[in-house]
Order: C-alpha cells, then sequence, then structure tokens
C-alpha cells in the first residue's frame, strides 16, 4: 500500500476523537510488524494525546489491509476544521481535480483510485474535470508520477507525512519541493537560488522567507492567498485580483517598503502578460496549419486523444505524445517556457525569468515559425522548371476549406464566413 496514496497520517489534534489510544488493540501486532510506524506515533502528539489507530483507521481490518480505509483529509478535518477549511478552498484543494480523470475505462486500473471522486457507494463523481495527459499514462505512471503529487488534496500525508506530527517537517521548504519543482513549474529551484532562498540558507527563517513565510502566513492552510493568476498563467478577474494581491503586500512588507513591493508585483504581471501574448502568437499559427490540413500528422491520423477524440488540443488538456512535432514545440514553449518566465518573476529569480524563460520562450517561437514555413513549402512547393503553377480553382478550393475550419474554430462568425466564401466563388466564375 502506498503511504502517499492511502495515507495514515493525522495532524496535531485539538480535540480528541472518541477512541482513545489504550483502547486499541493495534499496537501489540503493529509493534512486530510496522515497528518504524509504532515508534513514530509513539513520538507523537496524538500518542500523547491518547488518539489511537482505530479513531483515524476504524476498526475493519479486512478494509485497512485492502487499502479501502484511507485516512482522507476529512478524517484529519474531523479535529482540524479550520485548517480543512483552508486546504479546501485552496488550489491545494483541488489537486486531484487538476491532475486526474475517471479511470474507469482503462484497463488495469486501480479500483481503489475510485475513492477520489466518489464517495463510497455512490456513482455521482464529486468532480467531473479530467486529465488527458494522466489518462494517457499506464496505472504505474499514474500512481508514482501523477498521483504522488495530486493525491495533496485528500491527503494530509501529502506534506506532513505518516504519523509524525511534529510542524519541523511541514516548516521545511523541501516538503514543498518534491512537487513545486521541474520544467513546469520550479518555484523551489527559483526561490533556492534568489537572496531570499540565500538568506534562508545561511541565516533562516528570521532573515531569509521561505515557501511558508509567504504562502502559508501565520500557518494558514491557503496557499492560493495573494496569487493573481491562474494555474494556466491568466490573470484572474479584476476585483478578486485586488484582494489578493493586497494580502500579498501585507507578507512583502513586513520586510520591503510597499512602493518597492508593489513595483515588483506589477513588474511580474507585465512580464506574465507579455509572455502570454508569445504564446497566443505560437497558438495562432498552429490553428492557422491545423485549418490548413499541414500539421504532421493531423489529428484524425493519430490515436484519439482521452477526451477530445480527432480534435487539435492546444489547451491545458494538450499532450506531449501522439502529436506533430510542432505541437511538441508548442507544448515547451506554453508547459514549461512560459511557466518559468513569469513565475521567475515573480519570485525575483533574474535567471529563471531571462536565460530560462524569456530566451527559451522567444526561440520557441522562433522554431514553431520555422517548422510551420517547412510544412507549408512541403504542401505547396513552388513551381519549378516545366511545372504548372496551381490553378484558381485549387486555390479557392484550399481557401474554401481553410474558411470553413476558421469558422468551426470561432475565428470567423457564420455571416463573415458566408461573406468571404461568396467572394472566393466569384473568382471562378
Amino acid at each position: 500500500m502506498n503511504s502517499l496514496i492511502f495515507p495514515l497520517f493525522l495532524l496535531l489534534v485539538t480535540a480528541l476523537p472518541a477512541v482513545a489510544a489504550e483502547k486499541d488493540d493495534c499496537l501489540s501486532c503493529h509493534r512486530e510488524k510496522t515497528p518504524g510506524a509504532v515508534r513514530i506515533w509513539e513520538g507523537s502528539a496524538h500518542a500523547g494525546a491518547k488518539v489511537g489507530c482505530i479513531a483515524c483507521h476504524g476498526s475493519d481490518h479486512e478494509k485497512i489491509v485492502k487499502g479501502e480505509a484511507r485516512v482522507t483529509a476529512a478524517v484529519c478535518g474531523k479535529c482540524h476544521k479550520k485548517a480543512l477549511g483552508e486546504h479546501t478552498a485552496s488550489r491545494h484543494g483541488m489537486g486531484l481535480h487538476s491532475g486526474w480523470g475517471c479511470t474507469r475505462n482503462l484497463g488495469g486500473r486501480d479500483k481503489r483510485e475510485c475513492s477520489f471522486c466518489h464517495e463510497e457507494g455512490s456513482a455521482l463523481p464529486r468532480s467531473t474535470v479530467h486529465c488527458a495527459r494522466f489518462l494517457k499514462q499506464s496505472s504505474q505512471m499514474g500512481e508514482a508520477g501523477c498521483n504522488r503529487c495530486h493525491s495533496v488534496e485528500s491527503s494530509c500525508a501529502s506534506c506532513h507525512s505518516s504519523h509524525a506530527t511534529d510542524l519541523k517537517i511541514v516548516r521545511n521548504p523541501a516538503s514543498c519541493a518534491k512537487c513545486h519543482m521541474g520544467p513546469d513549474h520550479p518555484q523551489w529551484e527559483m526561490w533556492q537560488t534568489t537572496q531570499h532562498g540565500t538568506l534562508y540558507a545561511s541565516q533562516g527563517e528570521a532573515t531569509g522567507p521561505s515557501c511558508q513565510t509567504c504562502h502559508m502566513p501565520a500557518g494558514s492552510h491557503d496557499v492560493t492567498r495573494g496569487i493573481t493568476t491562474t494555474q494556466a498563467g491568466t490573470a484572474i478577474a479584476p476585483e478578486n485580483a485586488r484582494t489578493e494581491r493586497s494580502a500579498m503586500l501585507k507578507v512583502c512588507t513586513k520586510c520591503h517598503a510597499e512602493g518597492f513591493s508593489r513595483r515588483e508585483l506589477e513588474q511580474g504581471d507585465a512580464i506574465r502578460d507579455q509572455s502570454q501574448a508569445l504564446v497566443k502568437e505560437a497558438e495562432e499559427i498552429i490553428r492557422d496549419l491545423y485549418r490548413r490540413g499541414l500539421l504532421d500528422p493531423m489529428p484524425e491520423e493519430r490515436p484519439d486523444h482521452p477526451l477530445s477524440g480527432k480534435k487539435l488540443v492546444l489547451d491545458s488538456q494538450m499532450l506531449y505524445e501522439d502529436t506533430s512535432h510542432i505541437e511538441r514545440l508548442f507544448f515547451k514553449m506554453k508547459k514549461y517556457d512560459f511557466a518559468k518566465t513569469f513565475k521567475g518573476a515573480y519570485h525575483q529569480n533574474p535567471a529563471y525569468t531571462h536565460w530560462y524563460g524569456n530566451a527559451e520562450l522567444k526561440m520557441d517561437l522562433v522554431d514553431i515559425k520555422a517548422e510551420a514555413s517547412r510544412l507549408k513549402a512541403r504542401k505547396n512547393p513552388p513551381a519549378g522548371k516545366g511545372q504548372a503553377a496551381r490553378s484558381v480553382s485549387e486555390e479557392v478550393e484550399e481557401n474554401l476549406r481553410l474558411l470553413k475550419r476558421e469558422m468551426e474554430d470561432g475565428v470567423l462568425t457564420p455571416e463573415e464566413y458566408a461573406r468571404r466564401k461568396a467572394q472566393e466563388l466569384e473568382r471562378i466564375r
């Protein structure tokens, strides 16, 4: 049983559950079978408060062994109501919703996964969100490479570990690093190599702020507080952005002048918007190729997208597999380099903002434009010696196909499509 997916952890309690430790009959056996877990529990605040195994895991031993008696965040919330409420309202509280998808149609699925989205005995899902990238993975990769981060929604153990209650564990920024690192959101690396991270490493949190200082002030579990962008990097609604910006300024001004703090954050906003414009430019290039039938291969020539079938997908559900080369370039641009650029700016890391982010973002656009030119030239090479140029009827036929795609993509209104279609047909009358 994976300790991160089916965790055994409880936080330090403030109110005692009904079943006390001395009434449990688990310890006599588990001192022999899982002595490490028992030893950790015995040194915890739970043991001191006489909160035993049954209070958290229940008494159905068969279900526990099968991994069907998960100690979820809701179990912890029976005592830790405030922490659970803050957690649920934050982006950590939608971890599964952004990273999962229903696995009922996948071969070799783990049926225990159903409990993440369904109450026991219910077929009604708590969430209708699906993640195409998760659904493309093997069950092994889904568990090891997806669930161990995205289970943060329903598992306090994702951050706090199992059985231990020492808050030193979660006050250490390394507890954030196992998920908040890597090419798509390297906040750990960004923070670690800024002045903030250097001061923390050399002089401690009294001088150098950690992840928790800025994103979990006063022990709050609302890790979204103060953030003015969506997970995709777009600006949130202005009225909400004002509220969140004020919350972040309260954190910043504990060390910095308000004017300096506001300018730094607004500079991050500008870099985010400038970078988003580059991504949008690249997206339109790819959509134009799709409308012209020039992607190699086209969506209808590939394995089905898990959610959209044969359609082109360039939003948050885009894949890094079973796709064309130019879409693979776009995935890197949007998922990796865009995130490094604007998140590097918000974290005051010049290397990530520029060289790991902005420079790569702009070189991605160069590569995408070059690949688009190659694909167009391959489809319509210049007429060579002895070759006839394309006829007007051939040009009109292609343009009509393009106009139809543009209308289907929402680029043209039906009225604009009808007007331009009539113009094209006039060319061959």
